[in-house]
């Protein structure tokens, strides 16, 4: 209980932060809809994604600046205003920019509260820490699909709702009492290194990114071509991320008993069966709708921990920190890209195609993760490791590494903290403020 009292601003900031993006990316996606194809639903989704991809470096560079609270503050007044622009055109090509900047700066924003918690838990409360950043993060992205639910009608007055979260946001953040953390940067990619040592992780890094891109841009987008209202929209949503939410503890636990790479295949093969009734039929019952939606989702959600799991448990304990920013990296890369190119699909051939490219996503992991071509001599020491759920790159930046239970606190000073920013400059004193 100490540790929610003592991070409470922090997670108070984040549940708000999320709320506003997860309503903005569902309004959006479902007032484009109405206009436009679902080639621009997928290319809005790609700009915000690439601004996570991109922001983090930018991010480093504004802490080493100007210091974590300048950081944030400024980020989310950049956000707030890039929402309310959206509502002073309605031309697609000032939105699609709007989007990447978006996307830019709450990844520095993430940059500013990983790091800060990182800062001020001990070593042997981060699990608790983490726990309760990762909790914040989920309710406040199903808390933004409900808003929808009881504010069905897509008018500005959505904007000004999330505007008025990201701007909210700021206050517990500039009034907060903790004492000013020290900068931490991304630890160094390394990935051909990571590609030799568990490609698998790698690939299954980059294809959930890919599903989990898709289904958050997309989702709203079949919901509304096979004729569900704004309302039922946002629950089916909410419902679909609770249940990839609710599925991580039987997911940890099995994770630790059974083999890893066997859980994702098998997961993948579930998932790819699941999503076939959707992909071959766009009229279904609602109610097989949201159960299919639900069960998709607490699969393709599983991918990417399992994913980090394995691939920690072939890494040595000093690499641990590297190897976990460069699957956050992967995976947004492929959260980027899948978007666009599967809104093109749903242009050309219908709604159903964002499942039937779940469906194919899914047998890839399932034809190149093969458990038989492991032979065991790469595991670290002490693997297995304990399962824990990471945050993925749609809701965290590179600094979530920090934040990881099983990697030991020498090794995130080493790599996060020691090293210089020759690129930056010499950081005033007054950061520290």
């Amino acid at each position: 209980m100490s540790v929610w009292k003592s991070f409470k601003s922090l997670y108070f900031a984040t549940l708000l932060m999320l709320l506003g993006s997860g309503l903005l990316s569902t309004y959006l996606a479902l007032h484009v809809a109405e206009r436009a194809d679902g080639i621009w639903v997928g290319a809005l989704m790609t700009g915000f994604y690439l601004g996570l991809v991109l922001g983090g470096k930018l991010g480093h560079r504004l802490i080493a600046r100007v210091g974590h609270i300048r950081t944030y503050v400024a980020s989310a007044g950049i956000v707030t205003a890039a929402v309310l622009l959206h509502g002073l055109t309605e031309s697609l090509q000032v939105w699609l920019p709007l989007r990447v900047v978006v996307g830019l700066g709450m990844m520095s924003m993430y940059m500013v509260v990983e790091s800060w918690l990182n800062e001020q838990s001990t070593s042997d409360e981060r699990g608790m820490v983490f726990s309760g950043y990762m909790m914040a993060s989920y309710l406040g992205m199903v808390l933004g699909q409900l808003v929808l639910a009881a504010m069905p009608d897509l008018n500005i007055n959505l904007l000004l709702f999330v505007a008025l979260c990201f701007s909210l946001c700021l206050v517990p953040v500039a009034l907060t009492r903790r004492i000013h953390p020290e900068p931490l940067h991304p630890a160094p990619l390394e990935p051909r290194y990571f590609l030799q040592r568990v490609p698998l992780s790698m690939l299954t890094s980059i294809v959930a990114g890919a599903m989990v891109g898709a289904f958050y841009g997309l989702a709203p987008l079949y919901a509304s071509r096979i004729g569900l209202p704004t309302q039922m929209i946002g629950l089916f949503m909410a419902t679909c991320i609770v249940a990839g939410l609710l599925v991580q503890g039987p997911l940890g636990w099995l994770s630790d008993r059974l083999d890893r790479p066997t859980l994702i295949r098998v997961g993948s093969a579930l998932l790819m069966l699941i999503a076939l009734p959707q992909a071959i039929f766009t009229d279904l019952p609602i109610v097989f709708v949201f159960i299919g939606g639900s069960l998709s989702c607490m699969l393709l959600f599983s991918l990417y921990p399992l994913a980090v799991a394995f691939a920690n448990d072939n890494i040595e304990a000093e690499k641990r920190v590297s190897l976990t920013a460069v699957l956050l990296t992967t995976f947004g890369i492929g959260a980027s890209i899948s978007p666009l190119l599967i809104g093109v699909l749903m242009k050309s051939f219908g709604p159903n195609m964002l499942y039937v490219s779940l469906s194919l996503f899914a047998m890839l992991i399932v034809i190149r993760v093969r458990p038989q071509a492991i032979s065991g001599d790469t595991l670290s020491d002490e693997a297995p490791l304990q399962h824990i759920y990471m945050p993925d790159g749609i809701s965290s930046s590179p600094l979530a590494a920090a934040l990881d239970p099983r990697i030991e606190e020498s090794h995130v000073q080493e790599q996060m903290q020691d090293s210089p920013l020759a690129d930056v400059g010499e950081m005033s004193e007054e950061q520290h403020y």
